[in-house]
Formats: structure tokens, sequence, C-alpha cells
């Protein structure tokens, strides 16, 4: 009887379905807990990818089921949509001039980096430049399989820049002397409408097989953006995401791309580590200096210059943006309209950029 179990710790792949299964959630509820309570960004995600590695390299990982990771990507795609102000274009049309230097710099920097680390021949593909772009991560993540990058080490580039941009706009914040960063009481359980649940989850579904049958890169969450942003914008109807629907639908996200590491995957991971975390502190340094460009030139006081330009963590931004007397709609402005911008240009200047790698 010892024997028997003693190879049943042994060989985690003869562990019974359930048995993963529970433990898959059990780990991943602790770590979003652990992560919420720290305050960390993108923890719905980040909880549920990391729990999915450690079963994925111990080999007791799990094949998710591709209809839900599909319509967990039109989910992500609505509520990126309805997450949008409605006064953020306007706010962008009236100082336009000031807000396309400021996301180009970013772009054209980020995008410069990572060309730099596709050169080294340290990653495949174009797997470093998706890495490398400024915001969006969840987004960038997703699409970046499609145009023919490693999800998995793009993810890792993506939540540990988002991860370094909080901990320095939390460090800028406390120089200029904020007292704290304090976040709403979220009612997890409850639904505003059932009606317009049932619309807006009938929409994605819809959507996202469009996008599936169109073979759009990445079609159910872009096309889920689209329309969503026609929704939202024109109010024809209602957008109802409850934020147990949101959390389960990052939590397949972050599964499913947890369940493609290998212990192959997180030994390249180390062993590029220094020169990805290195990349991203001169991406942060270089959005200090525009951050100082914009203090100069455009009489912005500096909280609200370095906020604007962080460039990732835009949900940790805006809860320490609204925390402080930073300026909260320039802030978001400058996230979004680099949020978009990258969400355009994106695809476009990574098939650009990886035809001229090896120029």
């Amino acid at each position: 009887m010892t024997s028997r179990f003693l190879l049943l710790c042994k060989t985690p792949t003869r562990w019974p379905t359930i048995w993963r299964l529970s433990v898959l959630l059990a780990v991943s509820f602790v770590l979003v807990v652990c992560f919420e309570y720290a305050n960390l960004p993108a923890a719905l995600l980040l909880g549920p990818m990391i729990t999915a590695i450690i079963l994925a390299v111990s080999e007791a990982g799990m094949t998710m089921p591709k209809p839900l990771f599909l319509m967990a990507q039109g989910i992500l795609g609505m509520m990126i949509a309805n997450s949008l102000p409605l006064t953020v274009f306007a706010k962008i049309s009236m100082e336009w001039p000031l807000f396309l230097i400021g996301t180009v710099s970013t772009i054209v920097a980020s995008s410069f980096l990572g060309w730099l680390l596709s050169r080294s021949g340290l990653l495949p593909g174009t797997t470093a430049i998706w890495g490398s772009s400024p915001g969006a991560a969840s987004a960038m993540t997703i699409m970046s399989e499609s145009y023919g990058a490693d999800m998995r080490l793009v993810a890792f580039m993506q939540y540990l820049r988002v991860a370094c941009c909080a901990i320095a706009a939390t460090v800028v914040a406390a120089v200029f002397h904020v007292d704290g960063v304090t976040t709403e009481s979220i009612d997890w359980l409850g639904v505003p409408s059932w009606s317009g649940f049932a619309i807006t989850l009938s929409v994605i579904l819809v959507v996202s097989i469009i996008g599936v049958k169109l073979r759009l890169p990445s079609g159910p969450l872009l096309l889920s953006l689209a329309i969503g942003l026609v929704i939202k914008f024109t109010g024809v109807l209602p957008i109802v995401l409850p934020h147990w629907c949101l959390a389960i639908s990052f939590a397949i996200l972050g599964w499913g791309i947890g369940f493609r590491f290998t212990r192959q995957v997180l030994q390249h991971a180390w062993h590029v580590f220094p020169h990805v975390l290195g990349a991203i502190l001169a991406l942060i340094a270089i959005n200090a200096c525009l951050a100082m460009l914009l203090i100069t030139f455009a009489d912005i006081d500096p909280l609200t210059a370095f906020l604007a330009t962080s460039p990732g963590g835009a949900d940790s931004v805006a809860i320490i943006a609204a925390s402080t007397s930073a300026d909260v709609s320039f802030v978001m402005a400058m996230q979004v309209a680099r949020f978009l911008l990258v969400l355009i240009a994106g695809p476009m200047l990574a098939r650009w950029l990886s035809r001229n790698q090896d120029d």
C-alpha cells in the first residue's frame, strides 16, 4: 500500500482528473486572494496562470477546451470596450498632438527594444516584439500566437513588465507623499441585470463564432472589441459583465496559457530573464525622460506625467492616479490612446519588424 502511494506521488500524471481539477481550483483561488490582497495587477489572470504552470511542469497538466478559451477571449474583448470611459475620446481630440507624441514615442521605444532582443536570437520568432508591446498585456498575449510568437514567453515578458511598472508607479507616488492607495469594494456575486447579461453573452458568442469562421487572427478578441466599442458609444444595447464572469474568464485564459508551459520553456525564460528585465527597465527609464519633457514643455505636474507615460499596468496606474492629486482624466486618456494604438498598429508593426530583424 505504501509503495503504491509513493508511486502515485512520483507520477503526477496518474492523478485522477478530479484531484487535478480540485488542486487547480484551490491553488488558483488562494493565489488570486493573495495577489489581490497585495494589490498586484492582473491577479485574476496571474494566479490561475501560475497554478497551471506548476501543474504543467509537474506533468499533471490538463487540456483547456478550445471553445471555452475562445469564449473567454471574446469576453475579454467586450470587457476592454466597456471599460473605456465615454469622455476619453473628447479629451484626446482636444489635445491630440500631445497624446500622439506621447503614445508614438512609447511605442517606438518599446519596438526598438523588442527588435534588439529579437536580433539577439534569445527569443524565437516575433516573441520579443510582441512581449515588448507597451500596454494591453492580456490582448497582446492572446494575439501573439496568431503571428508566430511563443505565447508562453510573451506572457512572461508582458506580466513581468506590468509588475515592474506597477512597482515603479507606486514608488513615484510614495516620493510625492501619497498617503496610500484605496480601492472600492467589489460585489463579486451580484448581477446588475440578468437580461442584459444574457444579451451580452449572446452577442459575444455570435461574434466569437464569426471571428473563428472568418479565420481572423485573434478573431474572437478583436471582433468582440470592435463590436463592443460600437455598442458602448452608441448605447444600442447594455453591456453587462458581472465580476464573477470576468473572474472566470480571466482564470480560463490564465489556465489556457499556463498549461502550455514546459520545463524547457521555464528554463528558457530564466535564461533570458536578465535581458528581458534590462529591456523593461530601459523602457521605464525612457518613459521617465518622456515624462520630464511633458513637465518641461506642457506644464504637466510630475506625478501626472509619470503615471500617464507608464508603459503598462493601466489598472494599477488608474488606482494610484485616483487616490492622488494627479489629473486622472489626462492619465487615463494617455493610457487609452496608447492601448488603442498598440491594438491597431501592433500586428502590422510586429510583422514589419520580424521581416527586418535579419537585415
